[in-house]
């Protein structure tokens, strides 16, 4: 795929390769294990084993196997495969944006891509000029690749946050959609810059923003309806399908480029964005494929392109500048850029602070400085990739460690969601989900049976008729403050595959099913011998629940305390109960679970099934305010 250098044996770049692939994938994996930013340890191990290596290990026998891109591949060839790569991994971006989002939103998004990112340019370039000193030019090219932010970190940090409102949604906008639009910027001022630069006057750099904007949104459109009609008229495989969506990707960024030097990055992303929103055919199963390459692309990019740096980069640059710089970006350029532009777009004073700290560079920035770097010969011009490498690493680090305080001391952290989706409304799921309504938590019930949503929304539940299985996105739910997810139709099959659809935005402790019938010979291998986490005991089956609410059992919420034990308890309502949920006096929500029954303790309120006729007579009487509610179906 690459060319490689001839100077390399085939073993020592085999070697380099993997290391590439191996750390990339590791360093992302200790990320998510540690809790940080993958492209914090991305970077550090570009550094470590590329510009460290290479002088640490020179002279010795393993000085060959430090990572060394420029040795290792051509450097057109690099710069083209870097492109291609950001492209795919913006396409990627651009598929999981849904317009559903943009009613409430479009307004602070277009505001924060074009105002803000105007006055993000203007900043950054002017304190790039004064504190490092920059040739002008130098110093406002700079400044436009740097308005773009980081979708890779900002994706992350926000399913970790999970803020409430519309933040959530408008800092993923700004990050995919900003990116073409910074690249574009950068390209404007490196093209006017360049020795042969034609652009020399207001007319031609707005010919080219038009050119631009004419082949970049031109063939993303026609790439993504080339793509939906070869799915929608089977023309294409299934084995091919993903294959033939990466060749369109390719395909629309290089002839965009073609047409105007980086517009391709636009291509793809509009493509992306058309394909995600276009209702003939499905394309889950693309973005999930897109999804796992990207997690490699991210690690081949930060990989590659830190280990191109140079000891001597490193050394020259002044840290003091740089952290003052750094504090200008974070502390000026952004706030600034977000409380000017979001005037008047209807945010609250939370999520305009929550936007104004969050910003990290990525994997567009590094790349964009790389590609520019290398086609300037202009004083200054070699301090574009360690300032951008200096500027990636402090932000991420910056707004990685302090964004989850920040949006926890802003109220709007939705780090232990309590809410419930439940899949599939039967009765004695509206029993459980009227009682967990009425003490506050979030409830969802999804049901392909009209008559059970009908009855939901009549007992005051937030019920909605949808086929899980075959929702073309699971992001088109209101996902916010929901932290669990019940499969409970009668079909065990359809449970699992059901939470199947769920894996990606919940950890799987988070997913969980009905106690599953007794498979039939065969069965466990139709679907996997996949288990979730089985609710209640092993005897709350489906049948078994509906069979006892039918016959008039009751889901009772019931407060212990010292005087009132839990084995007080089950003794009162003897051992055929079945204990649900436990709610602690703090409001956390317990689901008991057949490896992992809750265990209430004095101040909890325990959830159970219970049969009214099965009470204990001879048992201990309390007052009534241990009895804090009880739903009985109808």
């Amino acid at each position: 795929m690459f060319v490689l250098a001839a100077s390399n044996t085939g073993h020592t770049v085999g070697i380099a390769l993997t290391l590439i692939f191996v750390l990339g994938v590791g360093a992302q994996w200790l990320a998510w294990k540690i809790k940080v930013p993958s492209i914090l340890l991305l970077l550090l191990a570009g550094i470590l084993t590329g510009p460290v290596a290479r002088v640490a290990l020179q002279g010795t026998i393993l000085e060959p196997y430090a990572i060394n891109p420029d040795g290792l591949f051509n450097s057109d060839v690099l710069l083209a495969a870097v492109g291609i790569a950001v492209s795919l991994i913006l396409y990627e971006g651009g598929l999981t944006l849904n317009f559903k989002e943009l009613r409430s939103t479009w307004k602070p998004v277009t505001l924060l891509v074009t105002v803000g990112a105007f006055i993000t340019w203007v900043i950054a370039g002017i304190s790039a000029f004064y504190i490092f000193e920059l040739e002008r030019p130098i110093a406002i090219l700079l400044g436009a690749i740097l308005i773009v932010t980081g979708p890779t970190v900002v994706g992350p940090l926000l399913a970790h946050i999970r803020p409430s409102g519309d933040s959530g949604l408008i800092l993923k906008w700004e990050g995919i959609v900003i990116d073409p639009i910074g690249v574009l910027a950068a390209v404007l001022v490196f093209e006017a810059i360049s020795v042969d630069s034609s652009m020399n006057d207001v007319s031609s750099v707005l010919q080219a923003i038009a050119i631009t904007l004419a082949a970049g949104i031109g063939l993303g459109l026609i790439a993504a309806f080339v793509l939906s009609t070869l799915l929608t008229r089977f023309l294409v495989p299934d084995y091919l399908q993903n294959p033939v969506s990466l060749m369109l990707v390719i395909a629309a960024f290089t002839a965009s480029n073609m047409v105007m030097p980086e517009s391709g990055l636009l291509a793809t992303t509009v493509m992306g964005i058309a394909m995600g929103n276009q209702k003939r055919v499905d394309v889950h199963h693309i973005l999930e494929f897109k999804e796992n390459l990207r997690v490699l692309l991210i690690a081949a990019l930060f990989i590659v392109l830190s280990a191109r740096l140079q000891i001597s980069q490193l050394e020259q640059l002044d840290w003091f500048r740089v952290f003052l710089f750094l504090g200008v970006l974070v502390l000026i350029a952004r706030p600034a850029s977000v409380f000017i532009a979001t005037i008047g777009a209807g945010l609250s004073w939370k999520e305009r602070m929550f936007i104004a700290w969050l910003a990290p560079r990525g994997i567009v920035a590094a790349a964009g400085a790389s590609i520019f770097s290398l086609g300037l010969d202009v004083t200054g011009s070699d301090q574009l990739v360690p300032l951008t490498f200096s500027v990636i690493i402090g932000s991420v680090a910056i707004y990685g460690l302090t964004t989850p305080w920040a949006a926890k001391f802003l109220g709007i952290a939705d780090q232990n969601p309590q809410g419930i989706i439940f899949i599939g409304a039967p009765l004695w799921a509206r029993s459980i989900a009227k009682v967990l309504t009425d003490r506050g938590f979030k409830i969802l019930m999804i049901d392909t049976n009209r008559p059970n949503v009908r009855e939901a929304r009549m007992a005051g539940l937030d019920a909605m008729q949808e086929n899980i299985l075959t929702l073309p996105d699971i992001t088109d739910l209101d996902l916010r403050g929901m932290g669990r997810v019940f499969a409970n139709t009668p079909n065990d099959e359809v449970n699992t595959l059901s939470l199947q659809r769920f894996k990606g935005y919940f950890e799987s402790s988070k997913l969980y099913q009905l106690t599953p019938h007794k498979p039939k010979k065969g069965a466990e291998e139709a679907h996997g011998d996949r288990r979730w986490r089985q609710l209640f005991q092993s005897s709350a089956d489906y049948a078994g629940l509906e069979s006892r609410i039918s016959n008039g059992w009751v889901i009772k919420a019931t407060t212990i305390s010292e005087e009132f034990t839990y084995n007080d308890y089950r003794t009162l309502y003897g051992a055929s109960a079945i204990p649900m949920f436990k709610i602690t006096q703090a409001g956390v929500l317990s689901v008991s679970t057949v490896d992992m029954p809750v265990e209430p303790i004095a101040g909890d309120t325990v959830i159970s099934l219970v049969n009214p006729d099965e009470l204990f007579v001879g048992g201990p009487v309390f007052d009534d305010e241990h009895e804090s509610g009880e739903f009985e179906a109808s």
